[in-house]
């Protein structure tokens, strides 16, 4: 089975591939900068971003990823791309100064199968460290540390953050659900 996820991440893209690589999953790029209308959920974006892309055969994937702050009443949340690309992660870490430092990451996958639409939510639950540590990963990555861990997803090798990661967990129920609509539809389930 081929899909394919639509983003202007090269990060996101390969993340996705990999993780969809074990469903029998091959996933190819289209590499497009989607509208990210101001909204109150993740759902609500994923379902413009589908929408602003023209019907086609096959399997079309989206997503879009939250980072919500307890200790700023849930902020950045659906403008988690927006608040990296302005203030960065130096500017977050002032933000949370003397807050509590509590996270959830949060991807909305969207898929555009035929006439069905479905959307699979993923979450991790962690902190936000002190300062920015590792090399690995991208975006928020070098400062989030997930529940259970004492590193971010930047100190992590690939195989161990897709783990624990929101995005992990999103694309996985994507793969269940597609492993399944493909069994159905060869007469197996």
């Amino acid at each position: 089975m081929r899909v394919t996820f639509v983003t202007s991440n090269p990060n996101k893209y390969r993340e996705v591939r990999r993780i969809l690589r074990p469903f029998g999953i091959s996933v190819d790029w289209r590499r497009l900068e989607l509208p990210e209308p101001q909204a109150d959920s993740l759902a609500e974006v994923v379902r413009a971003k589908l929408a602003h892309i023209p019907r086609r055969r096959g399997v079309l994937l989206v997503e879009d990823s939250g980072l919500f702050l307890k200790g700023l009443g849930g902020f950045p949340g659906v403008y988690a791309r927006y608040v990296y690309g302005t203030i960065g992660l130096p500017g977050v870490l002032r933000l949370l100064k003397g807050k509590g430092r509590s996270a959830v990451f949060r991807t909305v996958a969207g898929v555009r199968h035929g006439r069905s639409v479905w959307l699979i939510e993923g979450r991790s639950t962690g902190s936000i460290a002190l300062t920015a540590r590792g090399s690995n990963g991208f975006g928020y990555d070098p400062v989030f540390v997930p529940t259970g861990s004492d590193r971010t997803y930047a100190q992590m090798t690939a195989v161990e953050k897709d783990r624990t990661s929101h995005r992990a967990r999103a694309m996985r129920g994507v793969g269940r659900k597609l492993v399944k609509a493909r069994a159905r539809r060869n007469g197996s389930a």
